[in-house]
């Protein structure tokens, strides 16, 4: 089974979860930092500590049910934290006094209940995807390009899958070849460009700088069955050409159209369908 890493928001605040081995596995430390209304994970993670080592010895259970997985941190790389299924999540909540204990009780069952519907339903699984982004802000046509994008990385990711190419660190360096070759940058380079932190740097991408991130993944998957692909240098090589083919494209859109499509605008402060309103007004 793939595993997909995702964030969810309970309370204005994220919680990273993992569908793991066919159930979701929750960050220990987000859900205590909620719990315990403590503002930065590294004073939750001090929390946990004490709280994990005092369970143990009293003899709970509670700790049994934490596994490390790998989830991603605040500088963008995937680092081993403690999880907990939704069972063990149950069992941690009880165990710290908290007013919203019970709020994210049923917070947990809805988010279960709601991965059951979309394994028997994935249309509904795009559907609340677009409902998220529609309550952000986003028009219906930049929505419509960022959905396609995710099947688009899917459907690349699942080649690499198929072709043993690695997991997670090995896909990072084979994205971050494409990015260089379309956007002159990796993804990490980007971000600061664009002046973001932990955001998703596609969540902050314009329609001509998704349209390009699509178009280097999608021509990659192509040449990786075309070429018959095999293990990580095969394909390194056939994401460095899907990376030119959309580098050329972009290079020569941008002699056409007198701009480049690389900005650094970004939707932190201003919502995408707001400026998207904005860009039209200064056209007329």
């Amino acid at each position: 089974m793939r595993e997909h890493n995702t964030l969810s928001i309970f309370d204005g605040k994220h919680i990273r979860k993992l569908w793991h081995n066919n159930e979701w596995w929750f960050s220990v430390i987000d859900v205590v930092a909620i719990l315990t209304d403590q503002i930065d994970s590294l004073t939750a993670r001090k929390y946990w500590n004490k709280l994990s080592q005092r369970l143990r010895e009293e003899g709970s259970e509670v700790v049994t049910f934490c596994h490390q997985l790998k989830l991603p941190a605040d500088d963008g790389k995937f680092r081993e934290t403690d999880c907990a299924n939704t069972e063990g999540i149950f069992r941690i909540i009880q165990s710290i006094p908290s007013k919203k204990a019970e709020p994210l009780k049923l917070w947990l069952a809805k988010v279960g209940y709601e991965r059951v519907q979309e394994i028997g339903d994935p249309e509904l699984a795009q559907k609340r995807m677009r409902e998220i982004y529609k309550a952000k802000g986003y028009s219906q046509d930049w929505i419509e390009k960022r959905v396609r994008g995710i099947a688009v990385r899917d459907e690349l990711t699942d080649e690499w899958k198929k072709r043993n190419v690695g997991a997670e660190r090995e896909y990072a360096i084979l994205t971050a070849e494409i990015s260089k070759a379309t956007f002159g940058m990796t993804p990490r380079e980007y971000k600061e460009f664009k002046g973001l932190k932990k955001e998703n740097l596609r969540d902050h991408m314009d329609d001509l700088e998704l349209i390009f991130s699509m178009l280097g993944e999608r021509v990659t998957t192509e040449i990786t069955r075309t070429k018959e692909a095999r293990g990580f240098n095969d394909c390194h090589i056939a994401a460095a050409e899907g990376g030119e083919v959309a580098g050329n494209a972009r290079k020569d859109a941008e002699k056409k159209i007198g701009k480049s499509v690389v900005t650094h605008e970004n939707y932190l402060n201003q919502h995408e369908k707001e400026k998207r309103k904005y860009v039209g007004m200064k056209k007329t």
